[in-house]
């Protein structure tokens, strides 16, 4: 049995080696970020931009491979309550921006310009404006990507994507810490990003 699982499996790697035409085009890509933070008070969408680099790793006419660079603008409306606004807060605007580092895998639906997309990120946090209320999100986040989108000949493409982080901006990881402070996984506070947006990708011959 393992012989023929071994067999079966050369065989598959050499019919997909073999159909495909692996071509490598660069490009830009950027939009629209509308995102948020979840469990903060009154939070809201943030709107804001995203802009990078690509390379499309086109295996064949069905399925790409998009290791993608990402400057991304992030964050969330809410309400901060302070000592001089204890009952009212103010409504604030909470920013995080993150150095991103995809891998999106692409498939083309019979080959065509229509797509699903999924894949890692790696977020690397540039700065944020929490310093002023006291507090100091962690450096790092790790999020997954998913969305749909349509190339059309010419390299240009449109794509609707939502990303979800899973490291709470704050490092921790929903276990009760003390008798006083209890926090939960419904607790963390991740980052979340619903993005429209248009690549380009430079045809290379």
């Amino acid at each position: 049995m393992r012989k023929i699982t071994t067999v079966a499996f050369i065989l598959f790697i050499g019919i997909l080696t073999s159909q495909a035409q692996v071509t490598v085009s660069p490009g830009l890509r950027g939009g629209l970020n509308l995102s948020r933070l979840t469990n903060i008070d009154d939070n809201g969408l943030k709107s804001d931009f995203y802009a990078g680099g690509l390379v499309a790793i086109k295996f064949n006419r069905y399925f790409t491979l998009q290791p993608e660079l990402t400057y991304s603008r992030q964050g969330s409306e809410g309400r901060y309550y302070s000592e001089q606004n204890p009952d009212f807060g103010t409504r604030t605007k909470y920013e995080l921006n993150y150095l991103s580092l995809d891998a999106v895998a692409k498939f083309h639906f019979g080959g065509q310009g229509f797509h699903i997309l999924a894949g890692p990120s790696a977020d690397f946090k540039t700065s944020d404006n929490f310093g002023r209320y006291g507090f100091d999100p962690i450096d790092f986040d790790f999020s997954i990507i998913a969305g749909v989108g349509y190339s059309l000949p010419n390299g240009l493409t449109f794509e609707a994507r939502f990303k979800q982080g899973f490291i709470d901006i704050y490092g921790y990881d929903g276990i009760e810490y003390d008798n006083d402070d209890n926090y939960y996984y419904e607790d963390l506070i991740l980052n979340q990003v619903f993005q429209i947006g248009i690549s380009y990708t430079f045809k290379v011959k």
